[in-house]
């Protein structure tokens, strides 16, 4: 089996998603999730942004979509198993890799001391002809990935931390890069894509059609390498492993 096919079904006992939108832990990496946090996980979501842009309702408003994207995010969080959800409250198609986002990704960092940390490719600008990747997605991919290496790290980066709050530095083992274009692992959840389904049920100010929406899970999930008589579904990653 390749290192693009491998099948990674080790548990981790702490986990953090750093993503830039409500609904963006369901769609990159839900079945994964609700995989880890059926098998005992700890896991926390941070949105950077409360997606207070994403509507065409000429009567919507920026405070009534924030706070009905931030209620359909824990809704969705809920349903697979996730712990706590974090809202940092950035504009919405606004995220940058600043100083300031690295330092209050790097805050959770140090205080949940996530084993795993699971966020976005900042290299994705498109996919083939497929569409452009969000620039909100490159940039929480940017500045989590600083705040693993070497800024969680290294006591000296963001010293208020401790002076002012007693949090202690934490090393990272594992990075999982969703939505990556070049995966190096799979792993199998086939007994928790429905749960992802569900959790994304709870978005209904973003999808239209629920039934279109899970077809597309269904089928975007499949591996093309199973046998035809065994279906399975799979979620796939870039894994880094920290030394």
């Amino acid at each position: 089996m390749s290192s693009k096919q491998a099948d990674t079904t080790e548990t981790p006992l702490r986990v953090l998603g750093v993503f830039a939108h409500p609904d963006d832990p369901e769609f990159f990496a839900g079945a994964t999730f609700a995989k880890w946090a059926a098998d005992g996980a700890d896991i926390t979501f941070v949105l950077a942004t409360s997606g207070d842009k994403g509507s065409s309702d000429p009567a919507m408003t920026h405070e009534r979509l924030a706070a009905m994207r931030e209620d359909e995010e824990r809704a969705a969080a809920a349903v697979l198993g996730v712990n706590e959800v974090v809202f940092l409250r950035y504009k919405d198609g606004e995220l940058y890799p600043t100083l300031e986002l690295r330092r209050d990704i790097t805050r959770i960092i140090r205080l949940k001391k996530p084993e795993i940390v699971v966020t976005l490719d900042p290299t994705v600008y498109w996919r083939g002809a497929g569409g452009i990747n969000h620039p909100d997605h490159r940039a929480i991919g940017d500045a989590t990935l600083a705040a693993v290496f070497p800024t969680a790290r290294d006591r000296l980066n963001f010293l208020e931390h401790e002076r002012d709050e007693g949090l202690e530095t934490h090393k990272v083992a594992r990075v999982y890069i969703a939505g990556a274009l070049e995966p190096t692992t799979s792993i199998n959840v086939t007994d928790s894509v429905e749960t992802q389904i569900e959790s994304l049920r709870a978005h209904k100010s973003q999808i239209a059609d629920m039934d279109k929406m899970a077809e597309r899970i269904r089928e975007r999930s499949l591996d093309p390498n199973a046998p035809a008589e065994y279906p399975r579904h799979i979620e796939r990653f870039r894994v880094i492993h920290m030394r």
